[in-house]
């Protein structure tokens, strides 16, 4: 809905505004996802904005902070000649959950100021046109607060001064003062407001990061050469012995395939084999024995506590951890017994592959 200031006949009912705002960009679902940035990320906003007849507009965007701030509105430029496509860029400052609108009006100084161009050269309604000129700016100049006001009142009363050459009162007109005032105060009509768009703003981390895959069971392993013993898994303690290494190649996340028990049933072999011997451990993503499920952290890895000493040695090195959210479940895991329901069963009583 594109709403106008002003009252509404029924409180609390905006009415339709009088000039379109559509396809506003980035918006995820109509808005029904938030768009994604970081902090510091520079964010381009577009919407298509237009109204009927020749008169020029105005089109700027809202910042609203996580906590509720609307920052001055970042003006907006027209995209190629035509188009109607309007575009600014924004940089959120924090993280959290901010949100955007655009902005659009009728800019009565930006259409004088063509019309003043074309006629006044050509002798066309001189006085005319620096009168409606000087009445504009002076408008404008109600709306300026503080010390500002004074550049704005200056020229709308140089543009009624007959005493000054015409092309001195037009020269004044660009003054760069009185442009920079009113690129941040501009003289707004009819003006309308899109929609509010989420735009949720995490750390730079979740733009970019350089991963290093890791199994733990596989650092700190023995193995027996003469078969008298089965292979010894790896433990998160012995695995910390490796982040330092894994921190000076430069990645930023170890990232760990699934931590917990390793189903039996059906548990497969060397290279994907359907035969698996007594010391073969089994795909971490098949997950769920008698030992627990996914809330449970596999007995050869160690215990929740090492795990935590793993994680906290990772963010001493510079490191930080994700971990592999996989759903699947083996035929062995607890919750197919404690919670059926959640599964889906077979006729002969058994749960469906993940």
């Amino acid at each position: 809905m594109h709403v106008e200031s002003g009252t509404s006949s029924m409180p609390g009912i905006p009415r339709l505004g009088r000039i379109p705002i559509v396809d506003v960009a980035p918006v995820v679902d109509c808005g029904r996802w938030p768009a994604k940035a970081v902090v510091g990320e520079t964010v381009e906003v577009s919407a298509t904005v237009f109204r009927e007849g020749h008169e020029r507009l105005g089109a700027g965007v809202v910042l609203r902070t996580p906590e509720g701030e609307e920052l001055a509105p970042q003006r907006m430029s027209e995209v190629g000649v035509g188009l109607d496509r309007w575009s600014a860029q924004v940089t959120p400052t924090e993280m959290g959950s901010w949100a955007f609108r655009v902005e659009a009006w009728g800019d009565p100084i930006a259409h004088w100021r063509h019309d003043a161009e074309i006629k006044i050269p050509r002798g066309q309604d001189v006085e005319l046109m620096l009168t409606e000129g000087a009445r504009l700016f002076a408008r404008a100049a109600e709306a300026v607060p503080g010390k500002d006001r004074p550049t704005v009142e200056r020229l709308a009363k140089r543009l009624r001064d007959e005493t000054v050459p015409v092309t001195d009162r037009m020269e004044a007109v660009a003054d760069p003062d009185v442009e920079d005032v009113l690129e941040r105060h501009p003289l707004r009509d009819l003006l309308t407001v899109s929609d509010w768009y989420p735009l949720v703003v995490h750390r730079q981390r979740a733009l970019f990061g350089a991963w290093y895959e890791f199994f733990p069971r596989s650092e700190g392993a023995t193995f027996d050469p003469l078969g008298r013993r089965g292979p010894t898994s790896g433990t998160f303690r012995t695995a910390m012995k490796r982040l330092p290494a894994i921190a000076d190649m430069g990645f930023d996340v170890v990232y760990l395939p699934p931590i917990h028990p390793i189903g039996t049933a059906h548990r497969k072999g060397p290279n994907n084999t359907l035969d698996a011997g007594p010391y073969d451990p089994g795909s971490p993503w098949a997950i769920g024995s008698p030992d627990g499920g996914h809330d449970t952290v596999h007995p050869d890895l160690g215990t929740l506590d090492d795990f935590d000493a793993f994680v906290e040695h990772a963010g001493n090195c510079g490191l930080e951890i994700a971990l592999d959210l996989a759903l699947q479940c083996s035929p062995d895991h607890p919750w197919v017994t404690q919670h059926p329901e959640w599964f889906t069963t077979r006729a002969d009583g058994t749960i469906a592959h993940a």
